[in-house]
């Protein structure tokens, strides 16, 4: 089986040291197994995103020398795909169509004594499982109790064994949009089916996603990739590096810098010869981007490519 991975950048902005480290986790996985990389732009969220941040994070990315080997997939073309696979889950009755407002989920929520703590889920209250009951649709969600059991275990390469219920811990996760944008979760598991993908390689804070959409892997009779989740990097207040948060450019004027850096975040060796320049205007030490890349594939070949590559428990 030939492995195929990806770095799926939503481009909303420019990449950061963090989007850097997954960047790289991810091109070196396919490369130690001498698989394909590629790159999908997650525009699907069309007002937060732009096509000049677009340009900036394909320059970055040619900037490192982390090159994929076709040219890269937009989701924002995609809808049609999107829409036949929400079909097949209505057809199926595993997807519904629901009027909540956030207003009125928060309100049933309370009602029934369930607090929302901060950064944590809404457990949806499956009130539209029965109908809709006069009001209009406003967004499609997913059925987690008639897929089969929601209790998804899995084995993340890193993060070791995983579990969570979805209908207990999520509940009936959105599919579509009330603004009628595709959600994230539907539009990311259709994608990489459609694509391929063996192995998803991205940063822990999407690791509680995963549970969500191996359920709709399921759901759609689709393979589940395996997964391995790296380690963030925290911004100097502890919160992760994030473009919300303020996160600078990775400075491509020194390549092997930026990517030494997110090499030695991923636990991996500096490559022969590195040396950091001794001031801000001293040139990088002498040694190839090439070379590097190559020492650095055959160190990740070491220490995540030798055991096997399960995905569920």
């Amino acid at each position: 089986m030939t492995v195929i991975g990806r770095f799926a950048p939503s481009p909303t902005g420019p990449l950061h040291a963090g989007s850097v480290v997954a960047a790289l986790a991810s091109w070196l996985d396919a490369r130690a197994r001498r698989g394909r990389w590629l790159v999908r732009i997650e525009d699907v969220d069309t007002p937060r995103c732009s096509a000049q941040a677009e340009a900036q994070i394909l320059q970055q990315l040619a900037a490192l020398q982390l090159l994929p080997d076709e040219p890269p997939l937009r989701q924002s073309g995609r809808s049609a795909l999107y829409d036949a696979a929400l079909q097949r889950l209505t057809d199926a009755g595993l997807a519904y169509p629901c009027g909540c407002t956030r207003k009125e989920i928060e309100g049933t929520l309370r009602a029934a004594g369930v607090l929302h703590e901060r950064h944590g889920e809404r457990v949806y209250p499956g009130t539209c499982r029965a109908g809709l009951q006069g009001r209009a649709s406003r967004a499609w969600r997913l059925h987690t109790e008639a897929v089969g059991s929601s209790v998804i275990n899995w084995i993340d390469r890193r993060l070791g064994q995983q579990q969570q219920d979805v209908a207990q811990e999520v509940g009936d996760f959105v599919l579509r949009r009330a603004d009628g944008l595709w959600a994230y979760q539907l539009a990311v598991v259709v994608d990489d089916a459609e694509q391929g993908i063996t192995d998803v390689v991205r940063g822990e804070d999407l690791a509680d996603n995963t549970a969500r959409q191996i359920l709709l892997h399921r759901a759609l009779g689709l393979p589940t990739p395996a997964y391995l989740h790296t380690p963030l990097v925290l911004a100097a207040d502890g919160q992760k590096l994030s473009k919300q948060n303020g996160a600078a450019a990775i400075d491509t004027s020194r390549p092997l810098m930026v990517l030494t850096e997110a090499a030695k975040h991923l636990g991996l060796p500096d490559p022969p010869g590195w040396a950091p320049p001794m001031h801000a205007g001293a040139a990088e030490s002498t040694g190839s981007l090439s070379d590097a890349l190559s020492w650095w594939t055959g160190a990740w070949a070491q220490r995540w490519c030798e055991g096997p590559r399960r995905t569920l428990a």
